[in-house]
């Protein structure tokens, strides 16, 4: 039976413990997270920038978030009465 994916992360993680030790780990996933350059975190462990992008896709999961500015949103949710009706200005 083939490894699940779950499984085959856990694998390759431990491995990376077992190799370079927990501190390090932490400290690759702290690199990762804050998007420090594959060359510099692969000049760190002595490694290859293939090797830290397989890493990075095995260990997480990059997600791109757009976030409206504060000034914008307050604009959207600005009110402003709205212009009369025909109707109510013959009223």
């Amino acid at each position: 039976m083939p490894n699940s994916p779950s499984r085959s992360r856990e694998r390759v993680a431990r491995n990376f413990i077992k190799t370079y030790g927990r501190a390090r780990f932490r400290r690759l996933l702290e690199a990762l997270a804050r998007s420090e350059s594959g060359q510099s975190v692969a000049e760190e462990f002595g490694v290859s920038r293939e090797r830290v992008r397989q890493w990075k896709n095995t260990f997480g999961t990059i997600i791109t978030m757009y976030q409206v500015h504060p000034e914008v949103e307050r604009i959207l949710n600005e009110r402003k009465p709205l212009p009369p009706t025909p109707a109510a200005a013959a009223s």
